[in-house]
């Protein structure tokens, strides 16, 4: 069965830090780009960073430049998006995307004092 699972999100306070991860099953992480995208309360989905399946560039977006961090460990099937230096804007709901066809269900990140 194919799936993408997102690490459990949670409650961190402004200026924290969290590490959400994507564990990929029944197929191979190695072979797609991987994309974070997130969805805040009354707002459209945003892509949010995005890393490649060949070269490991990356890409990521004005409001998380310089505090966000992609990366990926094809040997455990898995990316991951190190979130720093978090503000009350970062609160959304956070999907990891494997090319264009696999999407995770999604995990709920709070910033809040």
């Amino acid at each position: 069965q194919v799936q993408l699972v997102e690490s459990e999100g949670g409650l961190v306070q402004p200026g924290g830090s969290l590490r959400l991860s994507c564990a990929a099953s029944g197929f191979t992480l190695e072979s797609y780009s991987i994309g974070w995208f997130r969805q805040a309360p009354g707002k459209e989905r945003e892509g949010v960073s995005c890393i490649s399946s060949n070269d490991g560039s990356t890409f990521y977006g004005d409001s998380v430049r310089g505090r966000f961090t992609i990366s990926r460990d094809n040997a455990k099937n898995t990316a991951y998006l190190q979130m720093d230096s978090l503000k009350p804007e970062d609160t959304a709901v956070y999907y990891c995307r494997a090319g264009t066809a696999y999407w995770g269900k999604g995990t709920l990140v709070t910033v809040s004092p």
